[in-house]
């Protein structure tokens, strides 16, 4: 219960703290530096050193992957049917093949699986990270034209970011080190990552001009809260997976879109009203999809 007030208080305040406080446009960067920069890399601090890894994992490396390859297939096909350009298809794939599987998907994984099992979203958030860093800047890349589409560019920009960094310090440094000490301290810091990001979230929060993009804006969010969670729930039936791992897995496919992917949308000039919008409008459908599939889940 406490995590659903914590969820919904934190939301509301950055609706209403947007509405009537004068704040400047880009106030809510300040936030996600912190989150970027300290609070999730704690959290692989937290967790990752203590993770189990067996063959089980596989299904949370591929998650992420599953939902970007139904995005490109889905999305490309509806704007040659629509004939929409490409700077609205490359939008569409980034906002639906993108989840957003730490700043709301932690919280809600915490809410109804409990904090055991926050592992495996991680798993599945450092996934969706490489995606977002890699074939996510190739796609925004390409709609933008940009003649900086080379390998080298494209690993810098992956190993110069802060969660993935953590990620991997994560993995190395126990093996060497004690970090048990700062165990404590890690779990403070990791605490951030919930209210911080939710908080940013209803800053950022835009339903400006729905109505004229309220096609793209139903088929990405029928794609991001239905489709995507089908298809990781159809391949872990195809493949006979069950147990919490299987269904943590398909509980995070139906996050809504990536935050994170509007500012990658923004700086590659391309649909960022609809980015805002889909991503807004997403994650307030969210809270009652989210809720669906735990039930089917817990049948």
């Amino acid at each position: 219960m406490v995590n659903f007030l914590l969820i919904f208080i934190c939301l509301i305040s950055g609706l209403l703290i947007r509405r009537f406080v004068d704040l400047p446009k880009d106030a809510h960067k300040g936030i996600n530096t912190w989150i970027l920069y300290i609070a999730l890399p704690s959290v692989s601090f937290k967790y990752i050193p203590y993770i189990d890894w067996n063959f089980k994992l596989l299904l949370p490396i591929l998650t992420p992957i599953i939902v970007w390859l139904g995005s490109y297939f889905f999305v490309s096909n509806y704007c040659y049917l629509r004939q929409i350009n490409k700077v609205n298809q490359a939008t569409l794939i980034l906002t639906c093949g993108l989840s957003n599987t730490s700043f709301l998907g932690f919280p809600l994984v915490l809410a109804y699986f409990g904090e055991n099992n926050l592992s495996t979203a991680i798993i599945i958030d450092q996934i969706n990270f490489m995606v977002f860093s890699s074939l996510g800047l190739i796609i925004a890349l390409k709609a933008n034209n940009s003649e900086s589409l080379n390998i080298s560019f494209i690993i810098k920009k992956i190993v110069k970011f802060p969660t993935f960094i953590g990620f991997i310090l994560a993995l190395i440094l126990p093996n060497f080190i004690d970090i048990s000490p700062l165990n404590n301290l890690f779990d403070k810091l990791s605490g951030t990552v919930s209210p911080l990001a939710l908080f940013s979230i209803g800053l950022q929060l835009n339903f400006y001009q729905w109505k004229s993009e309220l096609s793209n804006i139903s088929f990405a969010v029928f794609y991001k809260l239905i489709i995507a969670p089908l298809l990781v729930y159809l391949f872990v039936i195809a493949f006979q997976i069950n147990g919490i791992i299987a269904n943590v897995s398909v509980f995070e496919s139906a996050m809504p879109s990536l935050v994170s992917s509007s500012i990658l949308i923004d700086e590659y000039n391309l649909n960022s009203n609809l980015a805002n919008l889909i991503i807004g409008i997403g994650i307030i459908l969210s809270f009652f999809t989210t809720f669906i599939w735990w039930n089917l889940l817990s049948l």
